[in-house]
């Protein structure tokens, strides 16, 4: 039960977020010119974080589909981060990759232990 919550909450953070990237949503614009990204690959990232969030919500019932995802999550969520540190951005400006990362973390934690 608890791997489908937080396989839920995963997924839903990134469908949300990835669509916001896809549409360039005006947030997202300042979002992406603020880490140095372009529009256009600002959405690709997007496209990649709907992906890894639909594959997480088919881990529930394919497990291996949902480690894949995380684990394609965990690497964009790193790269969140590195980009958040080589601006300086202030902590809580990457606030939500790092949570983003726990969660997606626990994800794992949970998919593998169904693996075993």
């Amino acid at each position: 039960m608890t791997i489908w919550i937080v396989g839920a909450l995963l997924a839903l953070g990134f469908l949300l977020i990835g669509a916001g990237k896809v549409l360039a949503l005006p947030a997202m614009r300042e979002r992406a010119a603020h880490l140095g990204f372009s529009v256009g690959a600002y959405r690709w990232i997007g496209v990649l974080e709907i992906a890894g969030g639909a594959g997480v919500l088919l881990g529930s019932a394919a497990p291996v589909i949902g480690l894949l995802a995380g684990a394609g999550l965990l690497a964009l969520l790193g790269g969140a981060l590195f980009a958040h540190a080589r601006h300086r951005d202030a902590l809580a400006t990457a606030a939500p990759a790092l949570v983003f990362g726990a969660v997606d973390v626990a994800y794992l934690s949970l998919i593998v232990a169904v693996l075993h």
